[in-house]
């Protein structure tokens, strides 16, 4: 049973600007112009259908044509997706109904060729102009979804970064990072050092970092300074674990996506435990996704007066993901079965996203 935590996070504004509208070469993308596609198309024709058997004989025909369209205006704007990002949005307008008419006209002239093919039975010319029509038509419906479904992604990169900027400037974590380096700095200095550099790339980060995505190696680097900083706050109480497959470093992941994953770990599995706990994180390479996974200890007396998470951290990864990824990507958190007695239960944070062409396994 799935059981989430997490820490409340107001919203913000961003700078960062949002996707492109022609971000259309993912699978989840895909699947739903199709499918919306083959809606519109059957609750068209049952309009003039006879019967149950003419509306699914006259839908197959309609398919035969905005089918192949469809697949073909994805395919054009995939590929030229870099051309039309430097467009204005008039002209990406235009090109998107010019690429919708031409898409239109190769799914009739295709349907008139079966036909042909099949019976001999020959078309008017007039039947291409509703065909580009449509096509064009759907390509407008579709970028103005995709605009949309851009849009949408701001909110939650603004959360995010609202977030991280929280977890830097939190008082106790503030002060008390300080005065650890204030301490270190007659005995060793090296290490007072260290702090502070990972203090202001924290900051830096959270402050003036414009980029909506990262390498899961970045984000990997920036959890490790958050942890350098808490291991000398919690010292023998907080053990680390980290087994990183460096193939799965290179997956695009939401900017600023790790830091608040490994600090709900030591928020809820370490601070609330008295004895303290462990974090692991580990990441490795499955069928041609990475696989993230951050592990943490479930405290068996937790201390009293710490309250529970809202799962607002773990929802806004959630959102952020699958706007980045669609349904190639997944997430998913609750608590596990632990290996030993003394830990019988574990909190378990399980990311998927996919890999970049062409790399592999090592």
């Amino acid at each position: 049973m799935w059981a989430a935590t997490g820490f409340d996070q107001p919203t913000a504004p961003t700078r960062s600007a949002s996707r492109s509208p022609f971000d259309v070469c993912h699978v989840g993308v895909v699947l739903r112009v199709v499918l919306g596609m083959q809606l519109v198309l059957a609750l068209g024709v049952a309009h003039v259908a006879a019967s149950p058997a003419d509306w699914l004989v006259r839908w197959s025909q309609a398919l035969a044509t905005a089918l192949p369209a469809s697949l073909l205006w994805l395919v054009l704007a995939c590929a030229g997706r870099s051309v039309l990002e430097r467009m204005s949005p008039l002209g990406q307008w235009g090109c998107a109904v010019l690429l919708g008419a031409v898409a239109g006209l190769y799914g009739e002239v295709q349907s008139s060729m079966l036909d042909w093919w099949m019976g001999g039975v020959q078309r008017s010319w007039w039947t291409v102009c509703p065909a580009m029509l449509t096509g064009a038509a759907f390509a407008s419906v579709t970028l103005a979804w995709l605009r949309q479904r851009g849009h949408s992604e701001l909110p939650a990169q603004a959360q995010a970064r609202l977030a991280e900027l929280q977890a830097r400037i939190r008082p106790h974590f503030l002060f008390n990072t300080l005065n650890t380096a204030i301490a270190l700095v007659q005995i060793e200095p090296a290490r007072a050092e260290a702090v502070l550099e990972d203090l202001a790339e924290l900051f830096r980060q959270a402050l003036t970092s414009p980029h909506l995505r990262a390498s899961l190696t970045d984000e990997i680097d920036l959890a490790q300074r958050y942890l350098r900083i808490e291991q000398l706050r919690f010292g023998e109480r907080l053990t680390l674990h980290w087994t990183l497959d460096p193939a799965a470093g290179e997956a695009e992941v939401p900017a600023l996506m790790l830091q608040p994953l490994v600090e709900n770990a030591v928020k809820h599995g370490v601070e609330a435990d008295p004895d303290g706990g462990w974090v692991r994180v580990s990441t490795h390479v499955k069928g041609g996704q990475a696989v993230l996974t951050i592990t943490n200890s479930i405290p068996v007396h937790p201390q009293a007066g710490l309250t529970a998470g809202h799962g607002i951290a773990l929802r806004n990864v959630r959102q952020r993901l699958r706007l980045m990824h669609d349904v190639e990507a997944s997430f998913a958190a609750g608590v596990h079965k632990g290996e030993t007695a003394e830990h019988a239960s574990v909190y378990v944070v399980r990311v998927s996203v996919p890999l970049k062409p062409g790399v592999k396994a090592r």
